[in-house]
């Protein structure tokens, strides 16, 4: 395939332009209320009157938890009912929480709505992937819109993280959840002018122990990967939510090996694309996601920034972000998605690795170029990524394929509570022979070290698992296995 042949493969044409930027624009709408609302969160305390720090958390666990649980019941539920349908009640459903959490006059209220905002983002994150892998076929088309959705989603946490610092200075934090009932409202619209149901839907129904099974157990999890690090480790209350979470995860995987119509077919959990991809993603997410909050302290309490210029020193990722982007699908292409994954992991491990030099004065130049080469890096293996999990699959697997392909955006946290435990011990072996401020930057230093070889082992071995699972250029024909399609599906309403 020539360059200028490839080149016009990928075009999207003007109405996948305008389906991209919906469906992007609601990748982009959840990626920036987790960050937004971060920098928000000492005013919110004051505002509202938060008893405490371990309190005003949760205003951003509340939206964290029921994302990830909910997450594959509404990538199988989309898959029945019809994706368009889903993604819609998911964004009107995201942008009415907003305004709620806008007007909250007490905790209590701001965290149920944020509560609601998650399980929104629940249906929004699996229903757009999929619309976006149906509205593209798999080949350069569908591997540029991911790359412009994987750009757009780090992106989404740069622009909150510098957005959260201007509004809360200039204004007040009630108009960083207007800011997001206003996006919803643009996503809303063009969902109704320009996107398409998809042309069928499941017949079977729904798998309701999985279900039960499934979102206890991501709950659990989330939950105590989330809390673990105030609560302690090996306190009993840690220690008896992850083994719930292992008790229920396993029962899922065994009820679902039983069940007629499971909410996650096991079939997709062996396709070697799929279970490679996904702990691909995982230390792609987790290094990333852990090395990325140990920049903001460093950043805060080594540096002394302020919380916007804390953002503004995130600039140089979020720029490398939309490079990473921008390339991925050209990479894909012309190398395929184990040798991208590779290239990805392994810049990101020599970035995060080589934040072992950052110093404790200045070195702004060291923090940009650094966070800029993770960022790129992380981005070219996160569409990499979900460009193998998703592909070679039928319609009736998309839904819950993008469940599965979003899932390490959450379970990521054990990298940052493993990347921050690092860090706490290492400070903590140091401290009785320096100042505090070079206690902290030695921790920090052994976690990017950590962080780094974490990324470089998952670049050889994914690589090498992925080209081992047959994952090919995309452009090129597909030498894995078939894609699947149910005969069990009938026709969407009004197709």
């Amino acid at each position: 395939m020539t360059t200028e042949t490839s080149r016009s493969a990928a075009r999207l044409g003007a109405r996948g332009r305008l389906i991209l930027i919906t469906l992007c624009g609601a990748t982009f709408m959840t990626g920036l209320d987790y960050s937004i609302i971060t920098v928000a969160l000492p005013e919110i305390g004051r505002d509202l009157g938060f008893s405490g720090a371990s309190a005003l958390q949760w205003v951003a666990t509340s939206c964290l938890l029921p994302t990830a649980a909910l997450m594959p019941l509404f990538g199988r539920a989309s898959d029945m009912v019809g994706r368009r349908r889903l993604f819609m009640t998911g964004v009107a459903g995201f942008t009415l929480m907003s305004l709620a959490a806008a007007l909250a006059p007490s905790p209590a209220t701001l965290v149920a709505a944020r509560a609601g905002q998650g399980v929104a983002a629940a249906m929004i994150g699996p229903t757009a992937l999929a619309l976006m892998t149906s509205a593209f076929p798999e080949g350069p088309r569908r591997t540029r819109a991911l790359g412009v959705n994987g750009a757009l989603l780090s992106l989404g946490f740069v622009v909150g993280t510098i957005g959260g610092g201007l509004i809360t200075s200039g204004l007040n934090w009630r108009w960083t959840m207007l800011l997001l009932a206003s996006i919803g409202s643009l996503v809303l619209l063009g969902a109704l002018t320009v996107v398409r149901e998809t042309a069928g839907r499941s017949r079977t129904g729904l798998d309701v122990p999985g279900a039960i099974l499934a979102s206890g157990g991501l709950f659990a999890l989330v939950y105590g990967i989330s809390t673990g690090g105030d609560a302690g480790w090996g306190s009993l209350t840690t220690l008896t939510t992850l083994l719930a979470a292992a008790v229920l995860l396993g029962s899922f995987l065994a009820v679902e090996a039983r069940h007629a119509a499971p909410l996650v077919p096991p079939r997709l959990l062996r396709r070697a694309t799929v279970k490679w991809g996904m702990s691909v993603g995982l230390v792609t997410f987790g290094m990333c996601g852990g090395a990325t909050l140990l920049l903001s302290i460093y950043m805060q309490d080594v540096l002394g920034y302020s919380p916007l210029r804390t953002g503004l020193g995130f600039l140089g990722e979020g720029l490398a972000a939309l490079a990473g982007g921008t390339l991925a699908a050209r990479l894909i292409n012309a190398r395929g998605t184990a040798a991208t994954i590779a290239t990805g992991l392994t810049v990101q491990a020599a970035g995060t690795a080589a934040m072992a030099a950052l110093p404790v004065h200045g070195g702004l130049a060291v923090l940009l170029a650094t966070s800029a080469t993770m960022g790129f890096g992380h981005v070219l293996t996160v569409v990499a990524a979900i460009t193998a999990i998703t592909s070679g699959l039928g319609r009736d697997d998309q839904g819950v394929a993008g469940s599965l392909a979003q899932m390490p955006t959450f379970v990521g946290a054990i990298g940052v509570a493993g990347l921050t435990a690092i860090a706490a011990a290492r400070t903590e072996a140091l401290a009785p022979a320096t100042t505090e401020v070079r206690a902290a930057l030695g921790g920090l230093h052994a976690a990017f070290l950590a962080a780094g070889a974490v990324a470089l082992l998952g670049a050889v071995a994914g690589g090498v698992l992925l080209r081992r699972a047959g994952a090919v250029p995309a452009g090129a024909p597909s030498t894995g296995e078939p894609a699947e399609r149910s005969p069990a599906t009938r026709p969407a309403a009004g197709q």
